[in-house]
């Protein structure tokens, strides 16, 4: 039972945190130097060792980000916080006198671009509370972490979060954690993310699980990456490189970053920020890696909501806004046969064009690639689906993008997970999804049976979670 403020001795030195209802918190823990300076656009760097207790009591600064554009900022929140040093994490533990507890450590979402540990909702006291360590990061992004120039290294962002994994697998026992049972968990961009560590040869022995939530395994060739970064180098009138980059100011560096990006879709890669194939952090596709038995041997839980794309294409009024002809000329722009819209009318006839453009659009892209990843790992016995189909009153958005995190860290009285799931979100759903991490974190079992050829899913759903087998079959009848 801890009964002081705890004090636990890092690499870099001893870090002191605060009591917080049982659970021991160490907020703003730098894992690497801060990314400014002679380390822009560089590889992290090692953190550069400090003599006494450093308070580790309050959040570091988050990474360079623009705020969500409207409406979407009006239902996911985004803290901000200035400094250099935004290479840092938070750890949550029950007692760092303990051994051998198991580690989740949280990537955060937001298009690689927004986002970062201070999010409200991923406070990790309710894993600690449940026995696990909870450690959230941040990590470089947009332009910073992503961005594409031919005298920087590729992935920054990634390069990040591997060393942020490193700092866990050196320290993480320290705080009572377990370095040999650590699980990387994240959603959307930080499933992205994970994608691409659980297929790089980088990652081998920093974790032993992987939680995929809304993000598939996701790169793209360098060439269509650096078409934002040119972009980008063309509003601010200098050479797309990083030598450039780094010249200027970085408010007017973010401005242009996000006039860049203006009018373009989190759904479509060629507009958005991107893990890239690199040929060293990412060298192949992650998405094919992986189908192919990469990974093969790390425990996965993955998984989706029923109506990912309502985030996107319902507070901004896209889905009233497409006319049947809009619809079928978007699909032959991304050339996708007129079977599969055909599919989608006959399995949904009550649903608008737009409505049948945003489903479609949100299947290709996250719920159709992690049923082919756990179609290639059916045999292996250690991957697990899940569908998050429980829908929010709050603006017709259904089971939409990122309504499950609140459930996941049993935080749906959490201020900004009610920005999605309101005030009277059902707490018997977080009761059974937050438990169900737990146990997988744990043990490497959720709590229902392994994904194989009959295609188990756990429902998230009222009046309980249910097994269901193959509950999307049209959507992949569909797109077969």
């Amino acid at each position: 039972m801890i009964t002081t403020e705890p004090v636990v001795t890092t690499t870099s030195g001893q870090v002191r945190g605060a009591l917080d209802r049982g659970v021991a918190r160490f907020l703003g823990i730098p894992y690497a130097a801060a990314p400014f300076g002679e380390h822009r656009f560089r590889a992290p760097a090692p953190v550069t060792p400090w003599s006494g207790i450093r308070d580790a009591l309050e959040f570091g600064p988050t990474a360079p980000k623009p705020g969500y554009p409207a409406p979407i900022d009006q239902l996911l929140p985004e803290p901000s916080t200035p400094g250099d040093d935004c290479l840092n994490l938070n750890v949550w533990t029950p007692d760092p006198a303990a051994t051998g507890l198991p580690v989740i450590v949280w990537i955060h979402g937001g298009s690689l671009r927004n986002g970062s540990n201070q999010v409200s909702v991923y406070d990790g006291h309710s894993f600690a509370r449940d026995g696990v360590v909870l450690v959230s990061i941040n990590y470089r992004l947009g332009v910073e972490g992503f961005g594409v120039f031919p005298d920087a290294p590729h992935n920054r962002g990634l390069l990040d979060q591997i060393a942020a994994l490193e700092w866990v697998r050196a320290n993480i026992a320290a705080f009572g954690g377990n370095p040999d049972n650590v699980t990387v968990c994240g959603q959307s961009a930080g499933a992205i993310s994970i994608g691409a560590l659980l297929a790089s040869p980088r990652t081998h022995g920093l974790f032993r699980r992987a939680v995929m939530q809304s993000g598939p395994a996701l790169a793209v060739e360098t060439a269509l990456a650096s078409k934002l970064t040119a972009a980008i180098a063309k509003r601010l009138g200098v050479e797309p490189t990083a030598a450039a980059f780094a010249a200027v100011d970085r408010k007017a560096l973010l401005a242009a970053q996000v006039a860049a990006q203006a009018g373009g879709s989190a759904l479509d890669p060629a507009s958005a920020f991107s893990v890239v194939i690199d040929g060293d952090v990412v060298p192949v596709d992650p998405q094919a890696a992986l189908t192919h038995g990469a990974a093969a041997d790390i425990d996965l839980l993955l998984g989706y909501t029923s109506d990912e794309y309502r985030l996107w294409f319902i507070p901004s009024g896209i889905a009233d806004r497409i006319s049947g002809l809009t619809l079928r000329l978007a699909l032959l722009k991304f050339k996708i046969k007129g079977k599969v819209r055909k599919g989608y009318q006959q399995a949904r006839p009550q649903d608008t064009a737009g409505e049948i453009l945003g489903r479609i659009a949100g299947d290709r892209l996250l719920v159709r690639p992690a049923y082919e990843l756990a179609d290639s790992r059916a045999g292996n016995g250690n991957t697990f689906m899940y569908e998050f189909a429980w829908r929010t009153p709050v603006q017709r958005l259904d089971a939409c993008h990122a309504l499950d995190i609140g459930f996941v860290f049993d935080a749906v009285r959490d201020a900004g997970a009610e920005l999605l799931a309101g005030p009277d979100a059902p707490q018997s759903l977080a009761d059974a999804m937050h438990p169900a991490w737990v146990a997988f974190a744990t043990t490497g079992r959720p709590g229902w049976d392994a994904y194989d050829s009959s295609r188990p899913v756990m429902i998230y759903d009222l009046p309980a979670p249910r097994l269901d087998r193959n509950p999307q079959a049209a959507m992949l009848k569909a797109w077969s």
